[in-house]
Formats: structure tokens, sequence, C-alpha cells
């Protein structure tokens, strides 16, 4: 299920649902034509409570359907909702609507009996006004139930949407190693990039497509080396791209420190990190190349074997070099784009081997006929 948190509509509060209502039972009620008077009015008071009634409810069911539902959600949005707003929260006030719209229509049956039962029209007036002072009495106590629910989708509509099906890379690390600034020359994503720690506040996900296949770039907030408990929402954001998704985890590290975080804090992330997806393909990346001093020994060679690949027009797969830091690994420069083809290449080889692809397999939930019939 691809959530597009995006698409959520906007969240109608308690004043602006009883406007709504009243305004629209009034119209109802302008419709009515008898020529006896006290059928009119009986009329005329039970359409009223019955539309005021009906308004609020299906606005309220429009909402609680159209919010994801934890049940049937991936455990990636789940993880996020509960980063962000907190799942308690969530399935409380949404069920905090399904009960008010209970309650509303329970009110309209009893005080439309009570119209239909009197010839009275005062008592009709009566049990009109009735039913319009509990449904807002209701109302006054889903009231911050629609306030949480307006102030979670201004905070949940700038999650990420990630689909499930397509390949997807997890990029973390300390703050301002250059992950952002890594996926922005990878992929199509835009990134916001400067030269301060925490530039991404939360999650951004960017793409590339090879051979026509789309994979995505998760840019995770920068981490800090400090337990779970302690970390704060936007550091929790990121722990849930680590567990949740990921065909493959790339571990930026910055062995100039330029980021300002000692190499030894980084080292102490990664071994949180490894812990955290002890079943997860993990590639540790050094970035920021063009500050190594002195350069990877192979930066020339790397550099001309990427570039003539893209003069011959980027096609197929080939066994680019890759670029390599002092200690064997894998380094790349996204400021001056060497080591990115390469890096791009290894990507995919390393996610095909992580997802494997079998032609006669479909999605899970998705339906076949067993060929034997």
């Amino acid at each position: 299920m691809k959530v597009s948190w995006r698409k959520l509509p906007t969240v109608l509060l308690e004043e602006e649902i009883l406007d709504k209502a009243f305004s629209r039972a009034k119209k109802a009620a302008d419709r009515v034509d008898d020529s006896d008077r006290v059928f009119r009015v009986r009329k005329q008071m039970n359409r009223m409570v019955q539309t005021a009634a009906d308004i609020i409810a299906t606005t309220f069911q429009d909402t609680v359907n159209t919010w994801p539902s934890l049940d049937q959600s991936p455990q990636f949005d789940i993880s996020m909702i509960d980063a962000c707003v907190g799942c308690d929260d969530y399935r409380h006030h949404l069920s905090m609507l399904q009960w008010g719209g209970k309650q509303v229509l329970n009110i309209a049956g009893q005080n439309s009996k009570k119209i239909v039962r009197t010839g009275r029209t005062e008592l009709m007036h009566d049990a009109r006004r009735e039913a319009y002072g509990r449904i807002s009495s209701i109302m006054r106590r889903v009231g911050p139930s629609l306030t949480w629910l307006s102030q979670a989708r201004e905070t949940l509509k700038r999650l990420p949407t990630i689909d499930q099906l397509l390949p997807c890379i997890v990029v973390c690390g300390a703050p301002n190693v250059g992950k952002s600034a890594f996926i922005s020359a990878l992929s199509s994503g835009n990134m916001e990039v400067n030269h301060y720690p925490f530039t991404t506040k939360q999650i951004h996900v960017g793409h590339f497509n090879h051979r026509r296949l789309q994979y995505q770039l998760v840019d995770t907030p920068g981490l800090l080396d400090r337990p779970l408990e302690k970390r704060n929402a936007i550091e929790l954001q990121a722990i849930a791209a680590l567990e949740n998704i990921g065909s493959l985890v790339l571990f930026l590290m910055d062995e100039s420190e330029a980021c300002g975080t000692p190499i030894e804090e980084q080292e102490h992330l990664l071994e949180d990190v490894q812990k955290l997806l002890p079943g997860t393909d993990l590639m540790i990346v050094t970035s920021k190349a063009d500050l190594l001093k002195p350069l990877p020994e192979n930066w020339d060679e790397v550099h001309a074997a990427e570039q003539e690949w893209r003069d011959e027009g980027s096609e197929g797969e080939p066994e680019l070099p890759l670029l390599c830091d002092p200690k064997g690994r894998v380094t790349m420069s996204a400021t001056e784009f060497v080591g990115m083809d390469s890096m791009r290449l290894e990507i995919v080889r390393r996610v095909k081997v992580a997802r494997p692809n079998n032609p006669l397999e479909l999605p899970e939930g998705w339906y076949r006929r067993d060929l034997d019939q």
C-alpha cells in the first residue's frame, strides 16, 4: 500500500463543520412544501435534524477513511507516524471521530422520534433545538481531536512517499557528512545542501533510473552518537527508514572530519547501525574524496573510465573501477563527480543481489489463478 501523505485533505474544525451542517439543514427545510402547517413544520424540523446529523457523521467518516489505517500500513509508515505524531494519539483522535459520528446519528434518531410523535409545533421546535444543543455538545468533545488531526496533517504531509515495490537505498551517517550532496549528484532529487549540521530536517527521497527501473534514494537526517531514547523526532525518522525499508544501506563517513563529528563518534554510530540492521546489506562509503590528502591513488583512472563510459552513451553495466580510499573503502566526490558512476553501477549490482528477480512471482496480495485448473 503506497501512502501519499500530500493528498490528505484539509481537516475541517469544529465551528466549520457546525456551520456547514446547520446551513445545509436550513436549506433542506426551506425546500419542504406542504399546505398543512403541522405536517410542514414536522417535515421541516425532522429534515433539519437528520440533515445536520448526516452531514457531520459523513464528514467524520470521510476523514477517517482518507487517513491511512495503521492496521493496513507498511511498518515504515507506522514507524514514521509514531516518530512524528505518535501512533497512540493517531488512533485515539481518529476513533474520537468515529465515536462522534455515531453519537450524532443517535441523537438525530432520538429527537426525530420526538418530532414525529407530537402534534404540537412548539414541541417540534423544542425537539429540534434540543438536538442541535446535544449535537453541539458532542462537537465540543470532538473539537480537540479535529484540531490535533489538522495539526498532524501539516506534519504528515511533509513525509516522503515510498513505493514498497521499487528498490530503495537508504543513505545515512552523521550530520553534514555529505548525504544530501551525494543524492543530489546521483539522482533527480533536489536536496537542500549547506555547510552546517542538520541541513536535512526530515527524510527526502531522490530517484535515478537504470534500464527502465526506478531506484529510490532516501536521504535521512543526520544521526548522532547517543542512545535511542535520547534521540529527537528528526533522528527517529532516520531510525524508521533504516529499520523498515532499504534493499541496501549506504553509511557515509567523512574521514576529513570536516562535518564536525570526530571519526571515533562516526565509528560508534556505524556500530549502532550494524546492530540495527543485521540482515540488510550495508555498504560503508567514504564521502568527500576530494578533501582526502593525498587524493585516492586511482582517482585519475576512475575519472577517465567514467568519462569514457559517459561519452559512449552510458550503456550497459560495465565493471567500472571503484574509487577507493587508503583504508580500502569505496569513496566518491559528489562535488567533482568522480566515483559517482561507478558507485551507481555498484548500487545496482548489490540491489539485484538483495532483490532476486523471479518473473513468475507476483507481489504479495496479488491474485493468480492456479494454472492447473
